[in-house]
């Protein structure tokens, strides 16, 4: 049965101050089954009292956000930093119960202008998180170079059991989301082991446009989307990340809970 969790990042981002602390308040107002904890890199130095927190919530944190700036350190050939941010988010990953992980291979200005670098890096991450009981997942998320899909094939040639996260919103940026929903990657659905389901607004690589919107704010077509997970048969947790504080950090709890009730509407006539 398909689990809809809530990105903790739909909650918590610079304009309330990532402030974790708030997640003791707002989580009780979520209609999720659980939640993807976001890890950024200003906790490194709170690391304690953030898993007091956590842990505090009574909740479930089935899958971890890993810190996205680990893969700028991988691109550009610094694996001895990533090696050690990586390690850090799957011990924390452990202490909160998750048991995947979602990672940026590629990303940032830098992006997947060394690809190289990405796959000699995958591998040795790859051997930390087995380390730590954790399945590694690496998701499509936008390309300076090439595109998420190129990236994603090359990835699975070289290593064909690599776990994958499939954002709809980086998709549909690339005008990949109807491609992927074909049958021309049915080879690659194989290995995708979690979403994060949101909505885009803008064209193709409209830099400006890309913000993570709830269900029904852009232009995706989630029939087609729904209809093409039924069909592969697809069991696992779903994520929504919409952005759902203003610019003064407060939060929409209606929205998301919204957000929630249309993809399980989708879910349940898909």
């Amino acid at each position: 049965m398909n689990r809809v969790l809530c990105s903790t990042g739909a909650l918590l981002g610079r304009p309330n101050g990532r402030r974790f602390e708030l997640l003791k308040e707002l989580c009780p107002l979520i209609n999720c089954d659980g939640f993807e904890f976001m890890m950024y890199d200003s906790w490194y130095d709170r690391t304690d009292k953030l898993l007091m927190e956590l842990k505090s919530l009574g909740v479930p944190f089935p899958v971890m956000h890993f810190e996205k700036y680990i893969g700028e350190f991988v691109t550009k050939g610094e694996f001895d930093e990533a090696a050690r941010r990586f390690e850090l988010n799957c011990r924390i990953a452990n202490e909160i119960g998750a048991f995947k992980a979602v990672l940026h291979l590629w990303n940032g200005i830098i992006s997947d202008s060394n690809f190289d670098n990405s796959l000699k890096g995958y591998g040795a991450l790859r051997k930390i998180a087995e380390n730590h009981s954790i399945d590694l997942l690496i998701e499509n998320v936008v390309c300076h170079e090439k595109d998420p899909l190129t990236r994603w094939q090359q990835l699975v040639d070289t290593y064909p059991d690599a776990g994958l996260i499939y954002d709809t919103k980086m998709a549909a940026f690339h005008e990949q989301d109807e491609l992927f929903c074909g049958d021309g990657y049915k080879r690659l659905w194989q290995n995708v082991r979690h979403l994060h389901v949101n909505d885009y607004g803008g064209g193709y690589m409209e830099w400006q446009a890309l913000k993570t919107l709830p269900i029904g704010m852009g232009h995706i077509d989630f029939d087609k989307f729904f209809g093409k997970l039924k069909s592969e048969n697809y069991s696992g947790c779903l994520t929504a990340e919409a952005t759902a504080f203003d610019q003064n950090g407060m939060v929409n709890t209606t929205l998301l809970n919204d957000c929630f009730d249309k993809i399980r509407a989708y879910l349940d006539r898909s």
